[in-house]
C-alpha cells in the first residue's frame, strides 16, 4: 500500500462546499500540533446521513443519525492515524437549526472530530461546555481577519 501523499485527506462520497482546503488541511495540522497530538494520517469523509447512520448502527450500536464519527486506527501512544466521516446533510440541517452557516458549522464539526483525537470528550455537561469553549476558540482561529 502507497503512503499518503498528505497527512489530512478530505473525500466527497457526497457533495460539498469547502473552500480553501490546503488552508484547512494546513489549519488541523497545527491544532495536532497545539494540543500535543503526533498526527500520522486523517482521512475526513464527507458523506450522507444513510452512510453515516449505517456506520453508527455498525461499529457503535446506535441506531440514530449524527453529524460526526470519528474513528481512531492505530493505537494508544503512537502518532494518530484516523477517520471522520460526517454527514453533510446533519451539518446543513444543525446550521440551519442553530442559525449558523454551513461554512461555519461544517468547520465547527470538523474541528470537534479533532479535538476528540486530542483528549477532549462531550459525554457530561462539563465536557460538552469545554469541548464547545476549545471549539470556538479555534473557530475564532481559522476565521480571524488576516491584518
Amino acid at each position: 500500500m502507497s503512503k499518503p501523499s498528505s497527512r489530512v485527506n478530505f473525500h466527497f462520497l457526497s457533495a460539498c462546499s469547502l473552500s480553501k482546503r490546503k488552508r484547512l488541511k494546513a489549519f488541523i495540522i497545527s491544532m495536532f500540533r497545539r494540543e500535543k497530538r503526533t498526527l500520522e494520517h486523517i482521512d475526513v469523509i464527507f458523506c450522507d446521513d444513510k452512510t453515516l447512520l449505517d456506520l453508527n448502527i455498525q461499529f457503535l450500536k446506535h441506531n440514530y443519525y449524527t453529524d460526526i464519527l470519528s474513528f481512531p486506527i492505530s493505537n494508544a501512544g503512537k502518532p494518530l492515524v484516523a477517520e471522520i466521516y460526517i454527514s453533510v446533510q446533519r451539518v446543513k440541517e444543525n446550521a440551519a437549526n442553530l442559525d449558523n452557516t454551513f461554512r461555519e458549522e461544517l468547520h465547527r464539526v470538523v474541528f470537534h472530530g479533532i479535538l476528540h483525537f486530542c483528549g477532549y470528550k462531550d459525554k457530561t455537561q462539563s465536557e460538552t461546555r469545554n469541548m464547545r469553549k476549545m471549539e470556538d476558540k479555534y473557530l475564532g482561529a481559522y476565521f480571524k481577519p488576516k491584518r
